[in-house]
């Protein structure tokens, strides 16, 4: 069956012209023309012009689209194949919106009707989400969720965090150290004590701009936040060393911070996915836990033991750090493997 250009455009949704420029740079020619000089296009044609579309709306340019379509492993299937893949997350976000519209009804039914900019705001922030949490995470994330109540408390602990940073409060306060357990307590229980998902969080903040405005939350008070948390640490840890030892380790205790919760990620990646802790990626990491803990204990044995001590005696030096019993057994385990070799 062969089909003019005229029922070929009307067909597939195109105008004459475009298809005459598409046979001009070689794009798509048809395989035959009639007795009175028309285009024709047959099977094969039409399937070629599939490609072109399907890669069109997948943002690929009709010079890119040319060179992609002399490789022999493009195949229509292929190309079908992103397009499921595109109309699946067009389906996704459809999904998404239609519970937000869901959840934002509810709550003028409630009587909670939001102001026009909060409400522009949150379905910023949550297109923000999307770029970095999977369908999945967001599910089971509170802070994903219009909850007003929450946005409220992180709202009011922004507000006083920024007020003490103006009033040039030292870190090491203990206004700022009760504010900053808070708020560590605040951003555990909101990344359901997952350490993967507040690495993904802190991305998020680092790299979307949109974010640090939308919040209020920049990089200066998430440092400030940060040495508050440390000081509230040192001031636990300061009863179990000498004063040399606890010089040393207020020295270096906050340099590498940042280096923690992906490391703990990583070793719970592990144990969840079953991994013993004698195997060598759980060892591997179990040396580079060491070599950060060395970098504020120091190498003295004695000096570690009464660290580890503290942590033994004082459940809140693990609070806020996404660290629970499950997870300190199986490391301390792979530490009891490595240490002979350490």
């Amino acid at each position: 069956m062969l089909l003019r250009v005229g029922e070929l455009a009307k067909r597939c949704g195109l105008t004459v012209r475009t298809l005459h420029y598409y046979d001009e740079i070689g794009l798509l020619a048809p395989s035959a023309r009639s007795d009175a000089g028309y285009r024709l296009y047959n099977r094969g044609d039409i399937a070629r012009l599939h490609q072109v579309q399907a890669l069109r709306r997948l943002g690929v340019s009709l010079g890119e689209i040319g060179a992609l379509l002399t490789r022999p492993e493009l195949s229509l299937a292929s190309v079908i194949e992103q397009q499921l893949r595109m109309l699946d997350e067009q389906i996704a976000q459809s999904v998404r919106l239609r519970d937000r519209l869901s959840t934002l009804r509810a709550q003028f039914m409630a009587g909670e009707e939001p102001e026009l900019a909060e409400w522009l705001t949150t379905m910023e922030l949550m297109n923000m989400y999307d770029k970095y949490f999977t369908q999945e995470e967001l599910k089971q994330l509170p802070f994903y969720q219009a909850d007003t109540a929450r946005r409220r408390q992180w709202s009011a602990l922004v507000e006083q965090v920024a007020a003490l940073m103006a009033g040039a409060t030292p870190a090491g306060s203990e206004q700022a150290q009760a504010l900053a357990v808070r708020w560590m307590n605040m951003v555990e229980q909101d990344t359901l004590v997952d350490p993967a998902l507040f690495a993904k969080l802190r991305a998020m903040h680092d790299n979307e701009p949109g974010m640090q405005e939308q919040t209020g939350i920049s990089p200066d008070m998430i440092g400030y936040v940060m040495r508050a948390f440390a000081e509230s640490k040192l001031q636990v840890y300061q009863k179990y060393l000498s004063p040399a030892e606890f010089a040393f380790m207020r020295a270096n205790y906050g340099k590498r911070m940042k280096e923690w919760p992906p490391l703990i990620a990583a070793l719970r990646k592990q144990m969840d996915g079953g991994a013993t802790p004698g195997d060598a990626e759980p060892q591997r990491l179990a040396q580079v836990w060491m070599e950060l803990f060395r970098s504020y204990a120091g190498d003295n044995p004695e000096t570690q033991q009464k660290i580890r001590n503290a942590m033994v005696q004082e459940p809140s030096l693990a609070r806020g750090t996404w660290l629970n019993e499950e997870l300190l057994a199986y490391l301390r385990q792979a530490l009891a493997i490595l240490q002979p070799a350490s």
